[in-house]
């Protein structure tokens, strides 16, 4: 059961002139505090100050000057906004009772509308929709920039909802209770200030909530340490603390299963991003479900599913990391160790996800980095023993991803499936297991002309000999003569695959421009389960950079590309692999994109939300710096190196990552001297740097439109 918490040539001269001159006005780097003669950028870490933002809005402007002001930047720009307004997109719902709900960005609504129509509706070309709340209205009156983060309704009536809005597209909320029938939120209802708050339903007059109760109460890692039972009617001060947990925790949570027959209550507590422990309450008794802290409890009506990051010996028997077992949960709660074995993996395969219907689990299994679903069907309920039956579910298109999106375990063996790859536009099928077949309900129309490019797998050896994937969507007969323009993508971290999708974007941006697009699924990803991932943890997060930098060679060597061709993009942890390729492979590269990136790895923990990922990276303040430091990016940037252009992008509202590494890292590299270096930051967005179509269309067109300019 998984806490929320744990539920991205001439002109290039002159621009490097332009970009140069215009530094050289700003205020001389002084000492933020005792700790600047090591670092003088920490000043860049005043997220808010007055210097940084001053900082920030002329480095805007001169990456606005180069990459904004011009008509490619605007066609490029318009044509992914096109694709992310435009009404013929898929209209992704999820179930609640007899109700399907959506929520929705165009032209007409940047901000948005949460809406519901009914499934016969929805099957129309136009349905009709009952519009509950809408975004910009409300931030019309209330005078705010509000970003709508999700909602929670109570079951069964899904009458009273806890919605999550942001202040600027960060992660930390204000949540508030909402009433359908009304469409207006509740007068005197629940609502939680601004914070990073985890809030879930008991019943009608009680909520599970953890936030920011004040000083002490959150995590190093920036969320809840303590989790009350709220009742309406009493003060915040007034609820009851149902457990603490340390500083050192990354967050606690609490939760109610209202299923009729099989009421619950558990309490997570988050050790790190890969640990936890699963209590169930029963009044204050907490009764640990005794599986390694390292798996995945989930406790669905008479059963119990485990899925295993690491081999676990348990009833004299062995099972391997990266399986799935089912036990009865209420035999497992009274000592018995009897599982079945509802997945294994093998060298090619691993469990993606499942997805529970009222009688069936549906396993979506990666084999080489592509979808499958199967069928399994439990014993009957009053069985003690017996076998689960397995068929296979068909029809997936080659080269794709096939996943669940929504059920209804509750009432129905309904299903909807996501059916996409990178250059079939994404299906919306739905179909109820065992009476009506899947058939398509929404299909995406195409927004660039696939017919000319042609989809291709590839492996290659790594450093140490491992056998690496990647997909390649590249111009049907292209020479290999070293001279396309090639965008090289990874992420390669926290156990997250990269899958073939459909994208418009880059279809538009990239693709119909003639280049080539490459996604690396290197490890640290989850592709072939917890093995993958666990190979690039901690002192060997190298590998993961060494899988990369294969994949890079491997497109040259084969003549696709070529250094100066070849361009590099990464997000977040993907910002890091591709700070990486800077500071340690340079040489592959003619330029990169590190966006909303960690590359200060000494400070990371002390920065946001940086102490949740220890256990991916290490303690710095530790003697795991001595591993660290190899792969820290802003300590390894040289004044004598030689680094192709790049640029960084980020969000002044990103709490989780952070602007300070981003900013550091371009500071320190221009005051190094290095031309062609790049900064932009949006300053709102959270860490996916848009809070609305156009801010997405912006940044997204910045990285492709400089990757494109750079690697001419």
């Amino acid at each position: 059961m998984k806490s929320v918490w744990l539920m991205l040539a001439l002109g290039l001269t002159l621009a490097g002139m332009d970009h140069a001159s215009a530094r050289d006005s700003q205020p001389a780097h002084t000492p933020a505090d005792s700790r600047a003669g090591e670092d003088p950028y920490l000043w860049l870490e005043d997220i808010h100050g007055a210097r940084p933002m001053a900082w920030v809005k002329a480095e805007n402007a001169v990456t606005a000057k180069r990459f904004l002001d011009n008509a490619e930047f605007t066609k490029t720009r318009d044509g992914i906004l096109a694709v992310l307004d435009s009404d013929a997109r898929i209209p992704e719902v999820s179930r609640m009772g007899g109700y399907l709900y959506n929520f929705w960005r165009d032209k007409a609504h940047p901000r948005g509308i949460w809406r519901r129509t009914t499934l016969a509706e929805y099957r129309k070309a136009d349905p009709q929709w009952d519009v509950l709340l809408d975004l910009d209205a409300l931030n019309k009156t209330e005078g705010k920039r509000w970003v709508f983060m999700g909602v929670q309704c109570l079951k069964p009536k899904y009458e009273r909802c806890l919605i999550s809005l942001s202040p600027d597209g960060g992660d930390a909320v204000n949540v508030r209770e909402f009433d359908i029938p009304d469409r207006s939120f509740v007068k005197g209802g629940f609502d939680l200030p601004v914070a990073k708050t985890d809030a879930s339903w008991i019943d009608d007059d009680t909520i599970y909530v953890g936030t920011d109760f004040g000083p002490g109460t959150m995590t190093e890692s920036s969320y809840p340490r303590i989790v009350k039972e709220w009742k309406r009617g009493t003060p915040l001060s007034a609820a009851t603390t149902v457990y603490a947990g340390e500083p050192t925790d990354l967050a606690v949570g609490a939760m109610h299963d209202r299923t009729p027959g099989f009421e619950r209550d558990f309490v997570t507590v988050a050790k790190d991003f890969f640990h936890n422990e699963l209590y169930q309450r029963n009044g204050e008794k907490l009764t640990r479900v005794e599986v390694p802290t390292d798996a995945i409890a989930d406790a669905h009506r008479e059963w119990l599913l485990v899925q295993t990051r690491s081999a676990w010996t348990v009833g004299g028997t062995t099972y391997p990391s990266g399986a799935l077992l089912a036990a009865k949960y209420d035999d497992f709660m009274a000592g018995q160790r009897h599982f079945s074995v509802l997945f294994k993996p093998d060298a090619h395969t691993s469990l993606a996800s499942y997805s529970w219907t009222r009688h069936h689990v549906i396993l979506d299994v990666l084999d080489d980095v592509k979808s499958r679903l199967e069928l399994l069907t439990p014993p009957a309920s009053t069985a003690t023993s017996g076998t689960w039956t397995r068929a296979a579910m068909t029809g997936a298109p080659a080269m794709s991803t096939t996943s669940v999106v929504d059920t209804d375990p509750d009432h129905s063996d309904e299903y909807w499936l996501d059916v996409t790859g990178f250059l079939t536009p994404s299906s919306l099928e739905r179909g109820v297991l065992g009476s009506v077949p899947a058939e398509t309900i929404k299909q995406e129309p195409a927004f660039f002309d696939a017919s000319s490019f042609v989809v291709s797998q590839h492996f290659v050896s790594s450093k140490d000999g491992t056998r690496v994937p990647y997909f390649e969507i590249a111009p049907k007969g292209i020479k290999p003569d070293g001279s396309n323009r090639t965008l090289l993508y990874g992420y390669g971290g926290f156990e997250i695959s990269l899958l073939p999708h459909y994208s418009g974007s880059i279809g538009r941006a990239w693709l119909q421009r003639g280049g080539v697009y490459v996604i690396a699924n290197i490890r640290g990803g989850g592709e072939y389960g917890p093995r993958w991932h666990q190979a690039a943890l901690k002192a060997n997060r190298p590998r993961a950079y060494e899988d990369f930098a294969a994949v890079a060679r491997d497109l040259i060597r084969r003549g696709v590309t070529s250094p100066k061709h070849l361009g590099a993009e990464g997000g977040s942890n993907g910002g890091l692999l591709v700070g990486n390729m800077l500071t340690t492979y340079p040489q592959l590269f003619g330029a990169i994109s590190c966006e909303v990136p960690l590359l200060d790895m000494k400070r990371y923990t002390h920065l946001s939300a940086g102490a949740s990922w220890i256990a991916e990276y290490g303690n710095p303040d530790t003697a795991d710096w001595n591993f660290i430091k190899t792969f820290s990016p802003y300590q390894n940037v040289r004044k004598d190196g030689h680094y192709p252009p790049v640029l960084f992008y980020t969000t002044t509202s990103d709490d989780r990552v952070g602007p300070a590494q981003a900013r550091k890292m371009a500071a320190k590299m221009q005051a190094m001297g290095h031309k062609n270096v790049w900064f932009y930051e949006n300053l709102e967005g959270g860490h996916g740097a848009g809070a609305d179509n156009r801010q997405a269309a912006l940044m997204h067109a910045l990285a492709y439109d400089f990757l494109w300019d750079q690697l001419k």
